[in-house]
């Protein structure tokens, strides 16, 4: 296992090949299963299906939940949960080929771990409300909807992208010593 010890730092992929190889993925994906990309769906199921096993009642009363809520129907058999996990898997399997694996908590000298971890709870919850608001997150809205040249997509795509220059403006202190 001297393979997983060598010292491989920065190797990275080429980004435009990145941004190539995403763009034949929603090529692909659109011709498969004729609609695009969006990972929020995998997400929904894994929550659908833990509440409804967490408390089964209120999944079946609950307005929101109910929709999605069907006896001969599981949540977690979506192919979008099956995207997520292969999100997941191909991110280990990429840090892991390149020697990048490990289980850390990146944060600026001035921050502890645990005030890292719990800012980085309450921007992964409120992304999850933000999407649930959006219908969508940003691959799905931004991404799918470009692809499709909608201009509701590249509207979602400059607002994100945009936003997300001008809030950086103001937090970029927080990684600076």
């Amino acid at each position: 296992m001297d393979f997983w010890k060598e010292n491989k730092t920065h190797i990275y992929w080429n980004p435009y090949f990145g941004g190539f190889m995403l763009g034949l993925l929603l090529i692909a994906t659109f011709y498969i299963t004729g609609r695009g990309l969006g990972a929020t769906g995998g997400t929904k199921s894994a929550v659908i299906t833990t509440v409804d096993k967490v408390a089964p009642g209120y999944a079946k009363e609950s307005s929101y939940y109910s929709k999605y809520y069907d006896e001969e129907k599981n949540p977690m058999n979506n192919w979008l949960v099956f995207e997520t996990i292969g999100m997941i898997a191909g991110a280990f399997l990429s840090g892991a080929l390149s020697g990048r694996v490990k289980f850390r908590v990146q944060h600026p000298p001035h921050i502890s771990s645990n005030k890292r971890l719990i800012y980085a709870s309450i921007g992964g919850l409120l992304f999850g409300f933000g999407s649930q608001f959006a219908r969508g997150c940003t691959s799905g809205a931004a991404l799918s909807g470009s692809a499709v040249l909608s201009l509701g997509g590249f509207i979602t795509m400059a607002g994100i992208f945009g936003t997300a220059y001008i809030v950086a403006y103001f937090f970029r202190k927080m990684w600076i010593n």
